[in-house]
């Protein structure tokens, strides 16, 4: 898209470079999307997030990059028109038929929105508002925005670099962009009452409605997007706040990973025999540091024809298998009518599952994971914690309390991190480690690094190239191998499928998926490409 067609086909976006101009000198870029490689240290950019949005990144690394919502903006008159044509919908919302999704409401506000207006002739109906074509185009814009959408913050659920969106009172709304990290925005609300009514809005469409007496709420809005309300200035002194962590409607393939340097080719290949031969697998890592987007990555690596059953507090965990149960918590209602992830958990190990997935361990069900591996189920999970030290110390401490000499029914860790690299936002899987199991003579749990990343060069060595427990001793073992290191050139073929799927550019998590099971049926001649 031109800058002057922008321009043209959305007059508000005009307004605000003439603005810009004005006060800065500068005129920004527009491009169609962003790239990871852009240079963040003298940033004016601006790329559209679906008409009439456009989202403005503009400032340098030494004094702070701000994003910018660029939008329609009402003027008084048109303000007082949008407050007569809402107040004539929602009189007659009740006579229309009940909508039970957003788009069968979207669909029923822009039909009454046709019926009640005249564009560019006056009309002397109560019932009827005369309108030019632009007001027609921003009010309804609004109208969906905040009948239907996310209200205020609509534009940066609509950005799709984004991750996290966080508000802090009325003043203070940030987001966690995936290229450039934290940044300010430039949108707000006005005051506590309309944070509070925002807040009420948002929980009730996740089943929870906050108040006073219940000030706290956490769930899924109908698009994935996972949300946390605290309303409540008791609790939270600088007035109500919420976090939005953003759901990605499709997830990160582990090639774009690899792209990204999240992961190494080897590592995505060490994780692809072990997921094929059941290994147990735990992706631990502090907040943020991208934990559920590298489980789903890995999820195709899991047999094509496997059942797979995810128990979770909110639906996060994306498996591409056809036979995939998914379950969620319940912990709303009479007491006897919730369900916890420990009756999950218990429930889903009757199916007799190729693998269990584990939205993230806190508790009691962490006893039943380790009891179901015992039984020789196969089970993912999300974890947090930032080492192997870590993690081990809280899976044998309150409240999970697995015994020390069941932590080597966990085979494999993959520990995750968030990290600031020479001013650059990154998640590194930092290392993989093997948990070889518990040794009496020392009192503890043996485990080896067979990955690990170096910081200094952003690189990953092999450390366990010929050297590695779960290879060797597991999965060369089960797959009858003679000679038990040839696991190794069986690992690099598979690291050599997923670079050159990298170089090809095929990093579309449905076409990665398609071309592993390929390899899955037919090995190399299964593939679409030569390696």
């Amino acid at each position: 898209m031109e800058l002057d067609e922008a321009v043209k086909n959305n007059p508000h976006l005009g307004i605000y470079l003439q603005k810009f101009q004005e006060q800065t000198g500068v005129i920004p870029s527009l491009i169609p999307q962003l790239s990871r490689d852009i240079d963040n240290k003298n940033i004016n950019i601006i790329y559209p997030v679906g008409d009439p949005l456009f989202i403005h990144l503009y400032g340098t690394q030494k004094i702070g990059i701000k994003y910018y919502v660029i939008e329609p903006e009402l003027t008084q008159n048109e303000q007082e028109k949008y407050q007569e044509l809402l107040g004539i919908i929602l009189r007659r919302t009740p006579e229309e038929l009940a909508a039970d999704t957003s788009d069968k409401l979207r669909e029923h506000f822009n039909k009454l929105l046709d019926k009640v207006t005249i564009i560019g002739r006056p009309t002397k109906s109560k019932e009827k508002v005369s309108l030019k074509e632009d007001e027609f185009k921003k009010i309804k814009y609004f109208i969906d925005r905040n009948m239907v959408s996310h209200g205020i913050i609509e534009p940066l659920v609509r950005d799709p670099y984004l991750e996290d969106i966080h508000c802090i009172g009325k003043h203070n709304i940030f987001v966690v962009h995936k290229v450039l990290g934290m940044l300010e925005t430039n949108i707000h609300f006005s005051t506590d009452e309309e944070i509070d009514d925002w807040m009420r809005v948002m929980s009730e469409r996740i089943g929870r409605p906050v108040s006073d007496f219940r000030p706290i709420a956490d769930g899924a809005l109908p698009d994935g997007s996972r949300i946390n309300i605290i309303y409540s200035r008791e609790i939270s002194r600088r007035g109500s706040s919420f976090t939005l962590r953003k759901f990605a409607a499709i997830p990160t393939s582990v090639t774009q990973l690899i792209k990204w340097g999240s992961i190494s080719a080897e590592i995505g290949a060490y994780l692809w025999l072990c997921l094929e031969n059941g290994m147990n697998v735990f992706v631990s890592g502090e907040t943020a540091s991208g934990k559920t987007t590298a489980l789903n990555s890995i999820m195709p690596f899991v047999h094509s024809k496997g059942k797979v059953y995810s128990v979770e507090d909110t639906a996060e965990v994306t498996s591409p298998q056809a036979v995939w149960q998914q379950m969620i918590t319940r912990e709303t209602g009479p007491k006897n009518s919730q369900v916890d992830m420990f009756t999950l958990l218990k429930l889903a190990l009757r199916s007799r599952p190729t693998y269990v997935i584990v939205g993230e361990i806190r508790g009691v069900e962490g006893s039943v994971a380790f009891q179901a591996m015992q039984a020789g189920n196969s089970v993912m999970a999300t974890f947090h914690a930032s080492s192997v030290k870590k993690l081990i110390q809280r899976l044998t401490g309150d409240p999970i309390r697995v015994p020390v000499t069941f932590i080597d029914n966990l085979h494999v860790v993959m520990i995750l991190q968030a990290v600031y690299r020479q001013g650059v936002f990154l998640r590194r899987c930092v290392s993989v480690e093997e948990i070889e199991g518990y040794m009496e003579e020392s009192k503890g749990v043996i485990t080896r690094a067979v990955f690990q990343w170096d910081p200094l060069n952003d690189t990953y060595s092999f450390r366990g190239l010929n050297n590695s427990y779960i290879l060797e001793n597991l999965i060369a073992h089960k797959l009858g191998y003679a000679d038990k290191k040839k696991i190794y050139v069986e690992l690099e073929l598979r690291a050599k499928v997923l670079r050159k799927m990298v170089e090809l550019n095929i990093t579309d998590y449905y076409k990665a998926k398609d071309i592993i099971w390929s390899f899955e049926r037919g090995g190399v001649e299964g593939l679409p490409f030569s390696i």
